[in-house]
């Protein structure tokens, strides 16, 4: 399905249900064949079970951050940590020859150029709120598909119970990436029924273009319910794991940034609280909401489990 090319996506520009139904009622039966339990889970869930930003429509209450302020207002630790040096820093980047890795605790590994990766999977439109660790957020409207998609092509084996996500390290490119600077390359990860969910998003689009280089080109993933820090960019490597790595961030300030980074106000950081957000365009500061509006479709996740444990 090609992207709409139009900067004004409303809930008319979006992939009809019935064609998203027809697409997880495939990956049910991959997960049929498989035989894992979880995968099976993940890809039972219906379309009514999903947020209607999931098929284009604004979030109740809120609408559209504008491209410009999106494509302007970047952390991108790579490039700088002065957001709007990075769309200017981040051109330097070399989006061509690209490929994504899927491997460790898989039956059927795989590396798979970015062209093909494209035309493996049918392009979706969602709209998904978008909250900074830092208290700032956003309402953005990518494109992309459902990454369980991609990790059931690779048919993990029982023993994988998390996802972990690994981002380029080039510093001929990324300038940030100097030697001794940082333990590049970026890494970050999921649990594996975090990773499965569908609303779990591998990024490819933006307003109905391409994915701007200062936003993650050409992939990166988006889980709405975390904060930003959990959504890494430029992926090249995909790992199924037995264990729970060390992310980027723990292990540079891990009192700051816990495994979970699961949105919720009632949980400050230790510097600042998360009870309010200031949405990128607006003037006043509005609630933050439990695990960012996405509570219906995710709290089961986390059933039993002390919230301060999930940051």
């Amino acid at each position: 399905m090609l992207i709409r090319q139009r900067p004004d996506l409303t809930e008319n520009d979006v992939t009809p249900p019935v064609h998203f139904a027809d697409r997880r009622r495939l990956i049910l039966q991959a997960a049929t064949l498989l035989g894992g339990s979880w995968l099976g889970r993940a890809a039972q869930a219906t379309p009514r079970e999903l947020p209607g930003s999931a098929f284009g429509k604004l979030p109740e209450g809120d609408k559209l951050t504008p491209l410009a302020e999106i494509t302007s207002y970047n952390n991108y630790a790579e490039f700088s940590s002065d957001k709007k040096a990075v769309r200017i820093l981040a051109q330097a980047l070399t989006l061509d020859p690209w490929s994504i890795s899927v491997e460790g605790e898989v039956e059927a590994p795989f590396t798979v150029d970015l062209q093909d990766l494209t035309k493996l999977f049918a392009t979706e439109e969602r709209i998904y709120r978008f909250r900074c660790v830092e208290g700032w957020s956003m309402v953005v409207p990518w494109s992309g598909f459902s990454l369980c998609q991609l990790l059931a092509r690779a048919r993990p084996t029982s023993r994988a119970k998390y996802v972990q996500f690994i981002s380029l390290k080039r510093a001929s490119e990324m300038i940030s990436q100097r030697p001794g600077s940082m333990p590049w390359p970026y890494r970050e990860a999921l649990r594996i029924d975090e990773a499965m969910h569908p609303l779990t998003m591998a990024v490819t689009g933006l307003y109905g273009r391409p994915l701007p280089k200062q936003n993650g080109a050409p992939l990166r993933i988006v889980v709405p319910w975390k904060y930003g820090f959990k959504s890494p960019k430029a992926i090249t490597h995909i790992r199924l794991l037995a264990e729970q790595p060390i992310n980027f961030w723990q292990q540079l300030s891990a009192s700051e940034y816990g495994f979970f980074g699961n949105v919720n106000p009632d949980v400050p950081h230790p510097r600042w609280s998360q009870s309010r957000e200031n949405r990128i365009g607006e003037l006043r500061k509005r609630p933050t909401l439990y695990l960012n509006g996405y509570a219906e479709q995710v709290a089961h996740l986390y059933q039993g489990a002390d919230a301060r444990s999930l940051y």
